[in-house]
């Protein structure tokens, strides 16, 4: 299931049953050789991919959870479904601290890491709810203050954006993918200060 939409119709199978060969259609290819809905979903086990959203993957469960449930009643519900979390525990903790800094008035958040890596898209996900936020692959995408090369997640493609550091005092978050190499987050740290005009020299001379 790729969305809460897709969810929703298999929630809705599970409770009145439909038309099979549209929802083997629906989801061509995600599902093992063999596989019949009418007999397969009258149990169901739901693992999450382990760099899910954890809110993502609980509403999930929790509403697969409840169409078992009106099913079945309760009693027999709960014999019904199994739920296993497998979200990895790096991954949750940076979910977690990203959380928290939201709570914090920013202008802006950059996320580090590779366009590829599935937990560190969700970071940005994240952002993008709350504020303006840039996905970089490292420092050397701070070209300068009026241009910042960023992962646009909606293209799926390196994009350009003009003017992205505002003059005068900036808060800015820095967020990073949970396999990203801690000199990756540092390097991005001192170019946004050389940004600023502090140069590295500066920034250890202060340290």
């Amino acid at each position: 299931m790729l969305t809460l939409a897709d969810t929703d119709y298999v929630c809705d199978y599970i409770r009145r049953g439909g038309d099979k060969q549209a929802f083997l259609e629906k989801f061509k290819g995600a599902y093992s050789v063999g596989f019949d809905p009418d007999i397969h979903l009258r149990t169901v086990g739901v693992a999450n991919q382990t760099t899910m959203l954890r809110g993502e993957t609980e509403e999930v469960q929790r509403r697969i959870r409840q169409a078992i449930t009106d099913r079945d009643g309760a009693e027999e519900g709960a014999k019904n479904f199994r739920f296993f979390d497998t979200i990895c525990g790096a991954t949750q903790e940076r979910q977690d601290a990203l959380r928290e800094l939201l709570n914090v008035k920013m202008d802006l958040l950059i996320v580090v890491g590779g366009y590829n890596s599935s937990n560190t898209s969700h970071l940005a996900e994240m952002g993008e709810e709350r504020l303006p936020t840039y996905f970089v692959l490292n420092a050397s995408r701070l070209v300068s203050p009026q241009e910042i090369k960023h992962y646009d997640l909606h293209q799926k493609e390196e994009v350009i954006a003009r003017n992205w550091l505002p003059e005068g005092p900036v808060m800015v978050g820095i967020t990073a993918g949970a396999s990203c190499p801690n000199n990756l987050i540092e390097e991005t740290l001192i170019r946004l200060f050389e940004l600023r005009g502090i140069s590295r020299q500066e920034l250890n001379a202060a340290a």
